[in-house]
């Protein structure tokens, strides 16, 4: 557990029984660990697409865990239009998600709007626990809350839902 409470992301991703789904809602995120990765980016337009590598270290292992255990992943994202620098990025390092066993599906932000959506981006645990993460205006780590509070995970659960469902798949989506 972290000070606040919120349980460590590894242990709550090994936790997980039946599904993992993530909703992401940020056009920027600046986090530490994918500065050099985006900076090569916007350089090169070259992303690191071998899930071996140093840069996936962190998230390969856990994803083929989870999935190896029957664990369905799921991630939505809400993206503006036309997408951000950092989307594209993101964009084009989806394959390596998919490929470990991922399901993302893009989800426009102007087909968003009549969509209760929390206000944070979360991991949805099973359908009962919720991760919480914040950012900074600048999309660096801020922290995190964790709850189990039903009808937190309702709202939650209801707004992934919703999202997923007008999702457009990866294979489909262009940026």
């Amino acid at each position: 557990m972290s000070r606040n409470g919120a349980p460590d992301f590894a242990d709550l991703l090994k936790s997980a029984r039946f599904t993992a789904a993530h909703l992401e809602m940020r056009d920027i995120y600046s986090v530490g660990d994918e500065t050099s990765s985006f900076e090569r980016f916007m350089k090169t337009g070259e992303a690191d697409l071998d899930p071996d590598s140093a840069f996936w270290q962190g998230w390969a292992p856990l994803v083929r865990e989870a999935v190896g255990r029957g664990v369905a992943m799921r991630r939505a994202r809400i993206v503006s239009e036309p997408v951000t620098d950092y989307i594209r990025y993101e964009y084009a390092l989806t394959p390596v998600n998919v490929a470990l066993g991922e399901q993302v599906r893009w989800l426009p932000r102007s087909r968003a709007s009549d969509i209760a959506l929390p206000g944070n981006d979360l991991w949805l645990i099973d359908g009962r626990r919720v991760l919480f993460h914040w950012f900074t205006g600048d999309g660096d780590w801020a922290g995190h809350m964790f709850s189990e509070d039903p009808a937190t995970v309702g709202l939650c659960a209801s707004a992934f839902e919703s999202v997923w469902q007008r999702g457009i798949d990866h294979g489909q989506f262009t940026v």
